[in-house]
């Protein structure tokens, strides 16, 4: 069968999970690990600390399939549950650092700004730009950047993973370009 595309796919895979098919179950899993494990990591370096609570998100997943609650979004469902296993997991360790868990920092590195925005045939000297660039923003504008034009998600989704409302990240959002187009004049 032919898919128009990948939310199509993951919609059926779904549906065909709720309905009782473990492969299907497979496949989701197969499709969302490593976006998981490449979101987690920004939150934390301990991969196996990581490993296990995306395993407790699937987990979970599948034990509620039986359940009538309709995932409209798979993939943001996931990430927030992550998101909030993770914080889960900080607030049980008694967090070492001055930090609490609830401001627990998004963190980016280089590499996620050069895998977003730029293609191999960009110099290093504009990678170096955009990761300067990318120091003047907030850390909620980094994520709102970053999930927007990184990770190519919708406003409707950054909403739910950021728990704001669509004109808060409507506004985030420009907000941020201004100061990109800011600093990149400054």
């Amino acid at each position: 069968m032919a898919y128009c595309n990948l939310k199509d796919r993951t919609r059926e895979l779904v549906a065909d999970f709720c309905a009782g098919n473990d492969k299907a179950f497979a496949q989701l899993y197969n499709m969302y690990v490593h976006i998981l494990f490449n979101y987690g990591i920004k939150f934390t370096q301990d991969q196996e600390l990581l490993k296990d609570c995306i395993h407790d998100v699937f987990v979970k997943v599948y034990s509620k399939r039986n359940e009538k609650n309709t995932i409209n979004n798979i993939g943001s469902y996931l990430i927030i549950s992550l998101k909030n296993r993770l914080l889960d997991e900080f607030r049980r360790q008694t967090f070492t650092t001055e930090e609490s868990a609830e401001d627990f920092e998004y963190q980016y590195s280089a590499d996620d700004v050069e895998r977003g925005y730029l293609t191999k045939e960009h110099s290093n000297m504009q990678t170096a730009q955009v990761a300067r660039l990318m120091r003047h923003l907030t850390r909620r504008q980094r994520q709102a950047i970053t999930l927007y034009y990184i990770e190519e998600r919708k406003y409707e989704e950054i909403c739910d993973i950021m728990q704001m409302n669509y004109h808060s990240v409507r506004n985030l959002m420009h907000r941020s370009m201004l100061k990109l187009r800011e600093a990149a004049n400054g």
